[in-house]
């Protein structure tokens, strides 16, 4: 297979907003925990503390999605690095690392989003406890 040095670049802007959006859902995360902890504070309910568990699983999910972007980012610099020095086996080999790293990382984000079905069955078990 012959590859040029402008093949790992076309992974940059698919991980640039693959970050974006794991980065975004780590934030609206993080703000959700912040409030369900405010309320376990007020009201110790079981329900609560299931939803936070969910959650707990679900960001680290998400930094493991972050992590394996990030590297695949890394391998796509490396392999880049070393197409310009000539070194085709080892671009194209770490451009492959780079793939490998990226489909794991999709691969997370698949199960995290899966996991966040769960969460919103404990909100809607709660509110059909409540009629």
């Amino acid at each position: 297979m012959d590859i040029s040095l402008t093949t790992p670049a076309l992974l940059f802007p698919a991980i640039s907003l693959l970050m974006l959006a794991y980065t975004n859902r780590f934030l609206t995360l993080a703000t959700i925990i912040r409030g369900l902890h405010d309320r376990y504070q007020s009201q110790q309910d079981e329900n609560l503390v299931l939803q936070i568990a969910n959650l707990r699983y679900r960001v680290y999910l998400i930094r493991n999605m972050q992590i394996f972007g990030v590297l695949s980012l890394l391998f796509c610099v490396i392999s880049m690095f070393a197409l310009f020095a000539g070194w085709i086996a080892a671009g194209q080999w770490t451009f492959g690392v780079a793939l490998i790293l990226m489909m794991i990382s999709m691969g997370i984000s698949l199960r995290e989003l899966q996991i966040s079905v769960g969460a919103l069955d404990l909100l809607l078990s709660e509110m059909g406890k409540g009629r």
